[in-house]
């Protein structure tokens, strides 16, 4: 296996500036990652070995962004066929921190708030999931800092590595945030979103899927039948008509819908005058959750006229 695994943060350093210098590297790239890796997680690994020289994932499950313990015991564990997809796809290194080396002194005092964006939609159902998530994130994305100093999005400025990080459009919300926190707080990094990575029946991948009994999974279906219906309204410049595809996800017996909106893709505030008898116009993302059985699954839709 040529992908190599560090644990500490030491350790990361010392061999993301060795593999740079080997390569003669002008470019790094991040992958953050909490395991359990799909095809989606592939999909991510590949676009950044397609733009960099030298590559990074990080394996961590984040106790912070959990509010149920149990939920967060029962998150999958599969280091070794996680390290194995990264392998084949190319990545350099891998960071898998415990808890312990990525928060020393314990749960940390002071952390990264999620603001306005972070307290709708997942965040009004998940409360503080954000702030965990935009916290370990915030770390990651400076333990992935090439050694030689960096330039966002390009090896600008006396020829330092350009640096980039890749995150899913499936988790467009925490996505948005990311994006904002980086600009808000001027990292150096260039924030870059890989579209989302369906089963061939459309269901978005994710790590819960695992969970779902066939029964369920077939039951899942119909999220991504009502995203595609708006999908079809919006591209045809008709008036999206919420309400119904509301009731196609709601006519499933195994499905409970939590929320289901067409909202700004950089606001995520509602999209209401584009919802109802209006024909579609511009730029809009559908966001949906619900739980299917036991397993609560997110997904979204760009849409555009």
């Amino acid at each position: 296996m040529a992908v190599k695994l560090v644990t500490t943060v030491q350790e990361l350093h010392s061999e993301g500036a060795r593999l740079l210098a080997a390569k003669r590297g002008t470019s790094q790239g991040l992958v953050p990652t909490m395991g359990a890796l799909h095809e989606g997680h592939a999909a991510l690994a590949r676009a950044a070995v397609e733009q960099n020289d030298v590559v990074v994932a990080t394996i961590f499950v984040n106790p912070l962004q959990f509010g149920d313990a149990l939920d967060l015991d029962r998150y999958p564990r599969t280091l070794e066929a996680d390290l194995a997809l990264l392998d084949r796809e190319g990545v350099d290194l891998v960071f898998a921190p415990s808890v312990d080396e990525v928060y020393p002194g314990g749960e940390p005092l002071v952390r990264v708030t999620s603001g306005r964006l972070g307290e709708k939609w997942e965040g009004a159902s998940r409360p503080g999931h954000f702030d965990g998530a935009l916290t370990v994130v915030a770390k990651l994305l400076h333990y992935g800092l090439p050694a030689a100093g960096l330039a966002a999005g390009g090896g600008t400025g006396g020829g330092l590595p350009a640096y980039r990080a890749y995150f899913g459009q499936k988790d467009a919300q925490q996505l948005a945030l990311v994006r904002r926190m980086v600009a808000d707080l001027n990292f150096p990094v260039e924030v870059v979103g890989v579209p989302t990575v369906r089963a061939a029946d459309g269901l978005a991948l994710s790590s819960r899927n695992r969970f779902l009994s066939p029964e369920e999974r077939e039951g899942a279906l119909v999220l991504s039948r009502a995203l595609r219906l708006l999908e079809e309204r919006a591209h045809a410049r008709e008036p999206l008509d919420l309400e119904s595809a509301q009731a196609l996800v709601e006519s499933q017996p195994l499905v409970a819908l939590d929320y289901f909106d067409v909202v700004d893709p950089a606001t995520l505030e509602p999209l209401a005058e584009n919802c109802r008898e209006t024909p579609f116009r511009g730029e809009g993302l559908a966001l949906i959750a619900a739980k299917v059985g036991p397993v609560r699954l997110i997904d979204n839709m760009p849409l555009s006229s």
